[in-house]
């Protein structure tokens, strides 16, 4: 038989684009195609850059060919994730009236994630966009502390038919976290599976409705929930959250380096650097860098990254979560202040990646 482009792209007609629902030939996901004897070259594109995504559609390119085609012909297929222009036509399955999706992540713990978390979001909504969280640290929730909604329980609502959990509104910011369905005084012990499942279903059995940014409070460090999350949400970005401290910075280039791998390839926003300073309240205008000067800056220049901006270490941002009210709701104070640049700066960053 001969093999012709014609034959060929016939019987990849029948290979089925596992996001879009149709074939890779009729979405013009199939380019470069050239035939050499029995040696056939081509670049596919999909919708999920991940590295098994992109490994299980050239196992099903080879399938096909081989199986019409005859074992004996050369298949040479690269798979790459849609380039950034042609991604409108992926209609994104899970949450698609959220505009971004965000990770906020970071190397260690104690450094500050979830309450840089609840100022962003909180500084989000101050600015005017509609603003989710998922607090997905599901060892240690604090969500529902810093927003003051200990004890609340998230609803059920009909949507389509179909039971979804409606998530907790504070402060116009729409939470959801595993602290509402647990103990507060009760440790919560998971095995990483669980975990995950449990993560999964706040994004699947969900209803967010429309949002302009929902952000996603990881647990530290790099394990099994950041991996289920990449391949259950389709992340517009992540943030690293560091302070200046030499330790925390090789964990924070460690969180940068697990975004950037091959099987997950998500975009790092940039790094913001936390407890920056020390600021006593009888000395406002004296900063004291008792953890090391400019340390999560430098670590964003040295790998090409953004930095979004300095936060101090005050009293104030600290009280403000124990109370339930994110710093970021202040006005012109110098830590909402700092709190509204961040916002400013990461707000750019995402708009910059979306184009």
């Amino acid at each position: 038989m001969e093999i012709t482009k014609e034959k060929v792209l016939e019987v990849l007609s029948n290979v089925i684009e596992p996001d879009l629902k149709k074939d890779i030939v009729t979405l013009n996901l199939v380019d470069e195609l050239s035939i050499e004897g029995n040696s056939i070259s081509a670049r596919i594109k999909v919708s999920n850059p991940a590295l098994h995504a992109r490994n299980r559609m050239k196992e099903a390119v080879s399938f096909a060919l081989h199986k019409v085609l005859g074992n004996e012909i050369e298949i040479h297929a690269t798979v790459v994730g849609l380039p950034k222009e042609e991604q409108h036509i992926v209609p994104r399955k899970i949450l698609p009236e959220v505009k971004h999706i965000v990770a906020i992540a970071s190397g260690k713990g104690g450094v500050g994630k979830s309450t840089v978390t609840a100022n962003l979001a909180a500084g989000l909504t101050k600015a005017g966009y509609k603003v989710g969280v998922v607090d997905a640290d599901i060892y240690g929730p604090s969500m529902p502390t810093m927003f003051d909604v200990v004890g609340e329980r998230p609803t059920m609502i009909d949507v389509d038919g179909i039971p979804k959990i409606s998530p907790v509104m504070a402060y116009g910011v729409q939470l959801l976290s595993i602290g509402f369905f647990t103990d507060q005084d009760n440790a919560v012990v998971w095995r990483g599976p669980m975990a995950s499942k449990a993560l999964t279903q706040m994004f699947t059995d969900s209803y967010w409705g429309k949002l302009d940014y929902l952000l996603i409070d990881l647990p530290p460090g790099t394990g099994d929930i950041h991996l289920s999350l990449v391949q259950t949400v389709p992340l517009d970005g992540a943030v690293i959250v560091s302070t200046p401290q030499e330790v925390a910075l090789a964990d924070a280039r460690k969180g940068v380096n697990m975004f950037q791998l091959d099987s997950i390839k998500v975009k790092v926003l940039g790094i913001i650097e936390n407890m920056a300073w020390f600021t006593p309240a009888e000395l406002p205008d004296n900063k004291y860098y008792i953890f090391g000067r400019d340390g999560a800056k430098n670590l964003a220049e040295s790998m090409g990254v953004p930095f979004l901006g300095h936060l101090p270490l005050v009293q104030s941002i600290r009280e403000a979560g124990d109370v339930g009210r994110p710093a970021a709701f202040q006005e012109n104070t110098p830590l909402s202040n700092a709190l509204d640049e961040l916002v400013r700066n990461f707000v750019e960053q995402v708009n910059t990646a979306e184009n």
